[in-house]
């Protein structure tokens, strides 16, 4: 009899980094079922789509929908309430509250961390610092009891694997558990150079949250001059319309194949924050484009300083613009950047999460 097979999906209302690495999951188990938190169909691709997806009682209100990051208090208790009993192997993909799912006392649980629930560790004030009154008196509230449940729930993984180095070393700190790296897909079948690139501006791709430390990238390109594309959605607050310059310019939401174009024409892909794998970095990559970015976080997996691009120090000002006269000065190799890119491919995250799974109990 074929084991049947639960994901659980902290949400989808949008396809990002851990989307695209629960599509791969779904193609390595073609039956599985979806439990999630908030479900948008329209947000998602057709794969996802297509399965039987079950939703949290959070799901039903539209309100809630829209300000989802208000009931963080609440997620641990809808996690709880999936019912999985007749599931013989969960697995959890989760940056929040997946892994706290409660499988059968007889089924095998295996979660894979894009990062230990942020919200309630290391970009808690990143967060929530400049949070309205209310949302702020909830969450401060409610913290402490979140990271009790967060480090309590951890116990009902079998065994966990991390997307970079980086949250590997949060889990041990955190849950004080072993995990593996297992790194994120990238699709470099479609992710590839073009001939003749214009390199004519330099990119920066990134949700606009504060821990992306956005704000620190767009003044050094006003102070610069040279031309930045930037490619992200609104954080509700500042927007970089409202501090570029005119040698910046703001795409909010693009198609695929438009980012594919920009990431092969920019002369480098800029960041200046911490991320957990990023998944960027990789594409960029894939299309021979280097990447400049603040040596910290999942970007030392992806990139080789002065190979494929250029890691700095300090996530200051003079850091940044100190590695951009130090990127102008070097003349990297296209192909070494493409292929270094290609320890991401989807074929390697397949075989490498299927020889996870097959492991067995930890």
């Amino acid at each position: 009899m074929a084991e049947r097979v639960a994901i659980v999906h902290d949400w989808l209302n949008g396809m990002r980094g851990g989307e695209k690495v629960l599509e791969e999951m779904l193609a390595l188990f073609p039956q599985a079922d979806i439990f999630t938190l908030f479900y948008e169909p329209e947000a998602v691709t057709p794969l996802i789509r297509s399965r039987k997806v079950t939703a949290s009682r959070l799901n039903r209100n539209r309100w809630i929908r829209g300000h989802y990051p208000l009931f963080l208090p609440w997620f641990p208790r809808h996690v709880e309430a999936f019912d999985l009993r007749d599931y013989s192997l969960v697995i959890s993909s989760s940056h929040c509250a997946a892994k706290g799912a409660v499988p059968a006392p007889e089924a095998r649980h295996l979660s894979y961390v894009h990062s230990p629930m942020r919200y309630a560790w290391d970009q808690y004030y990143s967060y929530f610092a400049g949070a309205g009154f209310w949302r702020r008196w909830i969450v401060q509230r409610e913290i402490s009891r979140l990271r009790a449940w967060d480090v309590a729930s951890s116990a009902r993984v079998d065994r966990f694997a991390a997307n970079s180095t980086y949250v590997r070393q949060r889990i041990e700190r955190y849950y004080r558990r072993e995990a593996v790296v297992i790194h994120p897909p990238v699709d470099t079948d479609f992710f590839q150079p073009t001939d003749r690139p214009r390199r004519d501006y330099f990119l920066l791709v990134t949700a606009l949250v504060p821990y992306k430390n956005t704000g620190l990238v767009l003044e050094a390109f006003r102070q610069t001059g040279e031309r930045l594309v930037v490619v992200g959605r609104n954080s509700g607050r500042r927007t970089p319309g409202r501090l570029a310059g005119t040698n910046i310019q703001w795409l909010p939401a693009v198609s695929a194949e438009t980012l594919r174009e920009l990431y092969q024409n920019a002369r480098a892909l800029v960041f200046a924050g911490v991320e957990d794998f990023g998944i960027a970095f990789a594409e960029s990559q894939a299309c021979a484009t280097p990447v400049i970015a603040f040596d910290r976080g999942g970007v030392r997996d992806i990139v080789v300083d002065r190979v494929t691009g250029v890691l700095f120090p300090e996530a200051s000002l003079p850091g940044l613009k100190a590695a951009l006269d130090d990127f102008c000065r070097l003349d990297l190799d296209p192909g070494a950047i493409r292929a270094n890119s290609l320890r991401f491919s989807r074929s390697r995250f397949r075989e490498e999460f299927g020889r996870f799974v097959g492991g067995g109990r930890q």
